[in-house]
C-alpha cells in the first residue's frame, strides 16, 4: 500500500459519490436546480449502497455552548458531507464557506459539488489534514 492509498479517508465511499454524481451528471447535466439534484444524487448514492440524510440539522458551538443550526444538504453514512451548488460556477466565497461548514461538524471529510451547466466540479476536502498543517 502507498503513503497515498493509505491517507485516501473513506476511499470507498468517496468513489461512490463520484460514481453518483457522474450518474446524475450524464442524465441531468446543470439543467436544474437545486432541489432536484440533491433528490436526485440522494437516489444515486442510495442505488450504490450509501445511506443518505438530507437536511440534516445540526447544532453549532462557540466555547462550549449552542448558538446555532446549520442544515448540512447530505451526510453519507453519517462520515462525510455534501454540499450542494447548482450556478454557473464555484466562487472563493463558496468554497471558503464550506471549509467553515465543514470546521463547524464532526465531519472530517466534504464534498463540495456544483452542477453547473457547462461542467460538474466535485471538491473534496479533509478537515483534519488541514488541522494537522495548521499544527505543524
Amino acid at each position: 500500500m502507498s503513503m497515498s492509498e493509505k491517507n485516501f479517508l473513506y476511499e470507498n465511499e468517496s468513489r461512490l459519490i463520484y460514481e453518483a454524481c457522474h450518474d446524475v451528471w450524464k442524465e441531468f447535466a446543470g439543467a436544474f436546480k437545486e432541489s432536484v439534484v440533491d433528490k436526485s444524487l440522494a437516489i444515486a448514492c442510495k442505488s450504490k449502497g450509501l445511506q443518505i440524510e438530507s437536511q440534516k440539522r445540526i447544532n453549532l458551538f462557540f466555547k462550549g455552548e449552542r448558538v446555532g443550526n446549520y442544515v448540512i444538504d447530505q451526510v453519507v453514512n453519517d462520515i462525510i458531507i455534501i454540499e450542494l451548488k447548482c450556478k454557473q460556477f464555484l466562487t472563493p466565497e463558496d468554497i471558503q464557506q464550506f471549509w467553515r461548514y465543514l470546521k463547524a461538524t464532526k465531519y472530517k471529510l466534504g464534498f463540495l459539488i456544483n452542477f453547473s451547466p457547462k461542467r460538474i466540479e466535485i471538491i473534496r476536502r479533509v478537515y483534519d489534514t488541514a488541522r494537522e498543517k495548521l499544527a505543524a
